[in-house]
C-alpha cells in the first residue's frame, strides 16, 4: 500500500504531494509538513554520510513498525520521497521510484516548457499520469 509521496527540489521545496492511503490526519499546515520531511531527510543523509564507513553511502529509507519511507535522489538533487506498508521490498520501491522519475517526472514535468525546477507541479495532467503509475504498480504487488 502506499500512502503519499512528496517530490523536493534540491532547494528542499515540495514540487508535488500526492496521497493515497493515508489514515492519519496532522494539525500542522502542508507547508510545515513539507519542511519537517525534508528537515528530517536532511538531517539523515548528513548522518548517514558521516557515520558510514564508505564514501558511497547514502541514505535511502527507514523503516519503523507500521510504515517504510524510502527516498531516491536524482543527480540533478530532485528526491522522491515515498510512505509505504512495510510489504514492498527496498529494492522493488528504489525500482519504482526510478521509474517514476524517468517515466512520469521527465516526460510531464521537466519536458513541460511551462514549468521550471522552482515551480510546483499543479499539472492535472502529471497529477493523473502519477495515479495510474501507482495504481499500475500496485496490482503487480
Amino acid at each position: 500500500m502506499i500512502y503519499n509521496l512528496y517530490i523536493f527540489n534540491p532547494l528542499g521545496q515540495c514540487l508535488y504531494y500526492g496521497e493515497w492511503e493515508r489514515n492519519k490526519e496532522t494539525d500542522m499546515s502542508s507547508d510545515e509538513e513539507f519542511k519537517l520531511v525534508y528537515g528530517m531527510l536532511y538531517s539523515l543523509k548528513s548522518f548517514v554520510t558521516r557515520i558510514s564507513p564508505a564514501t558511497s553511502d547514502s541514505f535511502r529509507n527507514y523503516q519503523t513498525n507500521k510504515y517504510k519511507l524510502s527516498m531516491y535522489e536524482t543527480q540533478s538533487g530532485i528526491k522522491f520521497v515515498l510512505n509505504s506498508s512495510l510489504e514492498w521490498s527496498t529494492g522493488a520501491i528504489n525500482e519504482i521510484l526510478h521509474s517514476l522519475y524517468k517515466e512520469v517526472y521527465v516526460e510531464y514535468a521537466v519536458r513541460n516548457p511551462l514549468l521550471t525546477l522552482e515551480d510546483n507541479i499543479g499539472s492535472e495532467l502529471f497529477k493523473t499520469k502519477v495515479e495510474n503509475f501507482f495504481h499500475s504498480r500496485m496490482r503487480d504487488i
